[in-house]
């Protein structure tokens, strides 16, 4: 009943011709601008649908993790690596290939935009409905390319071959406030997750747009705007009605896929639409190809223990902890179900026993195939087989972008912030994610621990590390907080497995080369410079 899979027949045998419209300076094909092809509701429901794809991408969910201090890459050498080791440059391909994926994307959403009102046998309302959507989807591309490269080109409909070479940048700032003013007016258009009918579920909604909308003021640090924002989903039902999933492990399954945390994801169907990224993450003995990066000891030591009380090195090294460290990393000793329901114990530690007819979990060592750290992921691991396309790791599980646990933790942050956090507040953000996390019912574990906005401030900002662990947006705290050129040049810790020095200490590498001067904004790609003369490079580069 998901709608992206309408119209795939048509989309996908004109996605080269949308998808490689990689560049500013390509013309439009005429594939989907044609009088020929305006004529349905159909048709226009398969470009918004190819829209949707363009929105994002798996892959940065994972691969944004490697840009933060949750995980490390310790198995081969990717963009991010280089990116988080200070060592690339205008030329690297992420700094290309992610400019060129959303400006593509752009020009889907210009091309509907432009083309729409050719349709005359479509309901009006499902007219408004679906332009908004695309609205939001071209709000949602141009955020991120802000939030990565500052000032960027910006245009709102589709531009010449000539115009793609001049085209200059636009200020941040004049961006933001066309993001802010785009996502205000869909959210009066779009519908709430309510009222869409259930073969239209997982389309953009009301609360999606609020959200959003959110998530951009605090990147901007703008917290009077995010409290004014949250306060709209958090504390009324107008967008859209939003609560916590009561199991946090199960959240991220595909039978619960819709469920009322869930403001907006990714979508994905049975056998026509997967990815595959875990294979490069989860367990070995869990048929995985490989650890490309592993979660590190510093997100693991960040879960507190059950009665509130931070995790010290006298307490034991896993158990009594957050539930949520047991839903997200898979460690030493920590429980495995497999797909045919049966449950056997993960083993990191190098002087452990492997399960009979398991391959190895064991640490041994950077660079080669098994975890750099001792922990591999276990969030995303859906047991049931009906999340995968046979026996692989060929996943149709949707990916969650915004959830309502990131709406409360942006809210107790701006209201802290905002020097307004009291108990109220406290009991309907932090507190419910503990309680969904099992915590005791102790004062330590549930009560706000103190009125001092500094306390409280380390408080909120672990929460939200531990909340949102690997779901790729643990980079985009540390570089608001203006803490990416400390944190990130810390040395990454593994699990206490180093026998190097004849006993077992904390695995160590070296920490990455963030730079303040630079690395707060991305490169503006060597190729696209080439081509226009009017983009200027961002400093550093």
């Amino acid at each position: 009943m998901k709608f992206i899979k309408y119209g795939a027949p048509i989309i996908l045998s004109a996605s080269l011709l949308l998808t490689g419209c990689v560049d500013l300076d390509i013309e439009p094909t005429d594939k989907f601008t044609d009088a020929t092809y305006w004529t349905s509701e159909e048709k226009a429901n398969s470009v918004v649908a190819m829209g949707y794809r363009q929105m994002f991408d798996s892959k940065y969910i994972f691969n944004d993790e490697i840009l933060s201090d949750n995980v490390y890459n310790g198995y081969g050498t990717t963009d991010e690596k280089s990116i988080s080791t200070g060592i690339a440059d205008a030329s690297t391909g992420r700094f290309a290939s992610q400019w060129g994926d959303y400006y593509g994307g752009i020009k889907t959403c210009h091309t509907f935009l432009a083309n729409i009102d050719r349709i005359t046998n479509i309901d009006e309302k499902v007219k408004q409905n679906r332009i908004a959507e695309i609205r939001f989807i071209r709000a949602y591309l141009y955020f991120q390319l802000t939030t990565w490269y500052g000032d960027i080109p910006h245009f709102t409909e589709d531009i010449s071959l000539e115009q793609g070479k001049t085209v200059p940048r636009k200020p941040q700032s004049e961006i933001q406030a066309w993001i802010h003013k785009e996502l205000e007016d869909v959210a009066e258009i779009l519908s709430t997750r309510e009222e869409y009918a259930d073969k239209d579920r997982g389309r953009v909604t009301a609360g999606a747009a609020i959200a959003l909308n959110a998530r951009a003021y605090l990147y901007e640090n703008n917290y009077a705007k995010v409290a004014e924002y949250t306060d709209k989903l958090v504390n009324s039902t107008k967008y859209g009605s939003y609560s916590l999933f009561p199991d946090y492990e199960k959240l991220f399954w595909v039978a619960n896929e819709y469920n009322e945390e869930i403001i907006l994801d990714y979508q994905f169907v049975p056998e026509l639409r997967l990815w595959s990224n875990l294979v490069d993450f989860a367990p070995m003995s869990a048929d995985a190809r490989l650890c490309s990066a592993a979660p590190t000891q510093g997100l693991v030591d960040s879960y507190l223990m059950l009665n509130g009380e931070k995790w010290t090195t006298s307490d034991p090294d896993y158990a009594n902890r957050d539930t949520r460290m047991g839903a997200t990393i898979a460690y030493d000793g920590s429980k495995w179900i497999d797909r045919n329901g049966n449950e056997y114990t993960i083993v990191t530690h190098p002087d452990g026993v492997v399960p009979d007819g398991k391959k190895s979990d064991k640490f041994t060592g950077a660079g080669t195939a098994q975890t750099a750290t001792g922990y591999y992921y276990r969030k995303f691991c859906d047991p049931s087989p009906t999340a995968y396309k046979g026996g692989g790791w060929d996943s149709n599980l949707n990916l969650p972008l915004i959830r309502f646990a990131d709406v409360l933790l942006m809210h107790a942050e701006a209201k802290n912030e905002l020097g307004q956090m009291d108990n109220t507040v406290w009991n309907q953000t932090i507190k419910l994610l503990r309680q969904r996390a099992k915590f005791y019912n102790v004062p330590k574990a549930m009560n706000m621990p103190s009125t001092d906005k500094g306390t409280l401030r380390d408080v909120i900002r672990n929460e939200r590390r531990c909340e949102l662990a690997l779901e790729g947006l643990r980079i985009f705290d540390l570089r608001r907080w203006r803490t990416a050129e400390i944190v990130l040049r810390e040395p990454f810790r593994g699990a206490k497995f180093d026998k190097s020095s004849g006993s077992y200490n904390y695995i160590q590498y070296a920490g990455g080369n963030f730079s303040k001067d630079r690395d707060y904004l991305w490169a503006i790609p060597r190729k696209e410079i080439l081509l226009n003369k009017n983009l200027t490079q961002n400093p550093g580069y």
